[in-house]
């Protein structure tokens, strides 16, 4: 299984979900990505687009200098 990091800081929303969203359509089932964002509003709704889709959410957290940490898995 892969894993592959998509750097969206400085983006905003919903620039990093775009980004997310474009990157699974090329990933395998089981590959993981880390998106990083510094967008408060991707910690809410990349979460909400990955249970409408299916796929599955590892973990999310913010480090000390703002940016979130979101990994999510490709289920199908």
């Amino acid at each position: 299984m892969a894993e592959r990091t998509v750097d969206a800081r400085g983006s905003f929303c919903p620039g990093p979900l775009m980004e997310l969203i474009a990157n699974m359509k090329s990933m395998q089932v089981g590959d993981t990505l880390e998106l990083l964002s510094t967008d408060a509003g991707s910690a809410k709704d990349v979460p909400e687009w990955v249970h409408k889709v299916g796929h599955e959410m590892v973990d999310t957290n913010q480090d000390s200098e703002g940016t979130f940490h979101i990994r999510v898995r490709k289920a199908k």
